[in-house]
């Protein structure tokens, strides 16, 4: 019995289902890039503000990503990037918020 050959469909880097998924990639990517940002300003005291609305939009993004998720690869590195966010977040909100300095 011969077997034709399906052709394959593109296939995302996230997906496990065989199908592209570009706004789940995309939210992948922008929560890990944030989460990163965040994590890393957030050691320095004086970058508070880069820390904390990095974090929180970082937060955000990672949520709406979670929802519209797919697949389990896509939840992967969206959970990171939302732990490396709160991490940014927090420690930017105790270094001094989101206006410390700017507002009142």
């Amino acid at each position: 019995m011969a077997r034709t050959a399906r052709p394959h469909p593109p296939v995302s880097l996230f997906a496990t289902d065989g199908r592209a998924h570009p706004l789940q990639d995309a939210l992948v990517l922008v929560t890990l890039a944030l989460g990163v940002l965040a994590f890393v300003t957030a050691m320095f005291h004086s970058l508070h503000l880069i820390s904390s609305w990095a974090g929180l939009i970082g937060i955000l993004t990672g949520a709406y990503g979670q929802y519209v998720s797919v697949t389990t690869r896509e939840r992967f590195p969206l959970i990171l990037g939302i732990g490396a966010s709160a991490v940014g977040f927090f420690l930017g909100m105790a270094h001094g918020g989101l206006f410390g300095g700017v507002v009142g």
